[in-house]
């Protein structure tokens, strides 16, 4: 059995990073920040000081051309990470990503690859607002050509990262803020996770749940007080937004006739809509009622506290849907709510549960 220690999602991260330029010499980094003392919420801190300028490229601010520059690079056969601090930079390199890395390997017959990662963070925290806390992820998912992955876990920060940067298909890498501050156990050593999903965390006859990235871990909260209640969660990771293989969750959705998604990003045209529509088309007559989304209302994230605490969904909104689906009675509904909100106390909807370790 191969040892591991806790660790945050972060720790991950630098460790799969570090592994990977020990390991194979065509692997370098580059982005804003990755030289920086705090290294990118702690994910490169000390790798610009044991690999050096040429391995871990401290750039520009200039997202469209640094990235065109690994793109190339990755065409000549190096394997470039390319990390932007914000999902919101890497706006600026949209045209780089869709029409050159994405599009490569169609339009070359598979002549040529495109080794390259592309790190990018996502989610809420500290008042970042409507700049600085997009979940962009459907708008990469959208594009063929892509792989689009969002790990939820430590383990899955080292592991998909790792796999990430083997593999020869541009790859979209989205760390959540939060989750870099989430602690599991990691398997020490060069040791990689398949780049697939949805992964089954829990088993349950009640309602297929479908969360991503740290909507995972409000799900998992939610599912545990639903537990005790005597509501039993078929619950799933989605780990992968492209190539989205649904083969799990229709089987599931066959068993339990209900399906909830949860989404980091806006509601509207989300993961979620794309995950109901294929359960529509494939498990209609399985369906006991209409499946429910749960993502961020259709405006800009805002700054104000008072705003972001009706704007995030978390773990009670989870646990009254699974209720309203499952037809719970008013007073175990109403016990399951207040375990919930107990759970959460005072503390600041924009800021992680307790649970949740970290500077941001």
């Amino acid at each position: 059995m191969l040892d591991s220690e806790e660790r945050s999602g972060a720790d991950g991260i630098l460790e799969a990073l570090d592994l990977a330029l020990a390991n194979d010499p065509s692997v370098f980094l580059l982005g804003e920040g990755v030289a920086d003392p705090k290294g990118i919420f702690g994910t490169t801190v000390g790798l610009f000081e044991k690999y050096g300028p040429k391995r871990v490229i401290e750039t520009p601010v200039a997202e469209n051309g640094f990235t065109g520059i690994a793109i190339g690079s990755a065409l000549l056969g190096q394997r470039p990470i390319v990390v932007h601090q914000r999902v919101e930079f890497a706006l600026l390199a949209m045209e780089q990503i869709i029409n050159n890395a994405a599009k490569t390997h169609y339009v070359t017959d598979g002549h040529h690859t495109m080794p390259l990662v592309i790190r990018l963070v996502v989610g809420r925290g500290w008042g970042q607002g409507p700049l600085h806390s997009q979940s962009l992820e459907s708008m990469f998912s959208y594009i063929p050509g892509l792989k689009v992955v969002m790990p939820s876990t430590a383990a899955d920060c080292k592991g998909m990262l790792l796999s990430a940067i083997e593999d020869d298909n541009p790859v979209i890498f989205l760390e959540h803020r939060w989750v870099h501050y989430v602690k599991g156990s990691v398997p020490a050593g060069y040791v990689k996770t398949a780049l697939d999903g949805p992964r089954r965390l829990s088993k349950g006859n009640d309602v297929t749940l479908v969360a991503s990235s740290y909507m995972v871990l409000e799900a998992l909260h939610a599912v545990q007080v639903l537990k005790s209640a005597g509501l039993s969660v078929d619950l799933f990771d989605l780990r992968v937004a492209r190539p989205l293989v649904l083969d799990a969750i229709f089987e599931s959705v066959s068993k339990t006739g209900n399906l909830l998604v949860v989404d980091t990003g806006w509601k509207t045209l989300g993961l979620g809509s794309e995950i109901v529509s294929q359960v529509v088309e494939h498990c209609f007559s399985s369906l006991r009622r209409p499946p429910r989304r749960l993502g961020l209302p259709d405006h800009p994230t805002p700054s104000s506290k008072s705003l972001v605490s009706a704007y995030y969904p978390r773990a009670e909104q989870i646990g009254a849907l699974v209720c309203d689906m499952t037809e719970t009675d008013a007073a175990s509904r109403q016990q399951i709510l207040e375990e919930l909100s107990t759970d959460r106390g005072t503390h600041p909807i924009d800021v992680p549960h307790p649970t949740f370790q970290g500077p941001f």
